[in-house]
Order: C-alpha cells, then sequence, then structure tokens
C-alpha cells in the first residue's frame, strides 16, 4: 500500500456513506473508539489476518490508547483523500459492526485495495457475505477505480503475495 499522497481526482466527491436494509458505512472517527475497540477486541481471533497472514493485527497486546492513534490516522487520511476507512453500524448508529478500508494499491496490476470485516457475531448472521458484496457493487457504481483488489477474497493470500 502507499500513504501520504491522494489517490482520488482532485474534483472526486468523496462519498460520506452509503445505506442497505442491514447496514450503514460513515466516515469512521476518533469518535468511534470506545465501539471501535470492543469489537475490535471481542472479535479479535475471527479477524486476525484481515490484512493478511503475516499481518499480527489485532493482536492480544492491542491497547485502548493504540486503538485511537489508529482511528485517528485512519481520519486523518480520510481527510487528506489518501485513504479511507468507514465505520459498519447498524441502520440506527447504536451498533458497530465491522469497518472498511479502501486504500491505494502497491501493486501495479491495481489501483485500489479494499479490506472489510465484520465482528464474530455478525460474520455469523450473514452479514460480511452482504457486506462484501454491497462494497464491491458501491466501488463500480461510485468510485473512479476500475482495477480494485479484495485481497483474501478475490484473489488469495498466496496470489496476492507473488505481485509485484
Amino acid at each position: 500500500m502507499i500513504y501520504g499522497r491522494s489517490f482520488v481526482p482532485k474534483d472526486f466527491v468523496i462519498p460520506p456513506g452509503l445505506k442497505t436494509d442491514r447496514l450503514k458505512l460513515r466516515m469512521l472517527t476518533i469518535k468511534d473508539v470506545e465501539k471501535d475497540y470492543s469489537a475490535v477486541m471481542n472479535s479479535r481471533k475471527h479477524i486476525y489476518g484481515v490484512f493478511g497472514p503475516d499481518d499480527d493485527w489485532p493482536n492480544d497486546e492491542l491497547t485502548f490508547e493504540q486503538d485511537l492513534i489508529d482511528l485517528g490516522w485512519h481520519q486523518k487520511e480520510f481527510q487528506k483523500r489518501n485513504s479511507f476507512t468507514y465505520a459498519v453500524v447498524n441502520l440506527d448508529s447504536t451498533d458497530y459492526l465491522g469497518c472498511v478500508y479502501l486504500y491505494p494499491s502497491g501493486k501495479e496490476d491495481f489501483d485500489m485495495e479494499v479490506y472489510l470485516w465484520v465482528t464474530k457475531e455478525e460474520f455469523e448472521n450473514g452479514l460480511d457475505e452482504h457486506l462484501f458484496e454491497t462494497v464491491k457493487n458501491w466501488i463500480k457504481k461510485d468510485w473512479p477505480f476500475k482495477k480494485v483488489a479484495y485481497p483474501g477474497r478475490d484473489i488469495s493470500w498466496e496470489d496476492w503475495q507473488k505481485l509485484e
């Protein structure tokens, strides 16, 4: 992943979020830290490796303060148009269900990398599949990228790691 530069055209209007009959996506902010930290830590074994088999997030030592720093970084990157992280919440925004990350790709063949997770409970309720299909359609419809990678989903981690 390449960070520190805008990877969308200057005139592109960033989608503020998305709503389906089961969930809403909205910009992740530091105000989400309590619910994010709880969701991450309660589902850490389930979501471990969401960024790849060699990534150790979220590990057992993740602290509330480290999560706050992560969320602040995601919020700032969103504001700078360098990457975009969305909180996944229920329709009345009371329950925090997961996250969607849109990152510039460090692989030649792709413009963007998309990662997502839902809590273990929501995964068991079938929300992961709904979220994945929803995000794929949203990216096709509302984002300016044609070469989008979903590592660990549409492309295996093994094949992903072989790409330059």
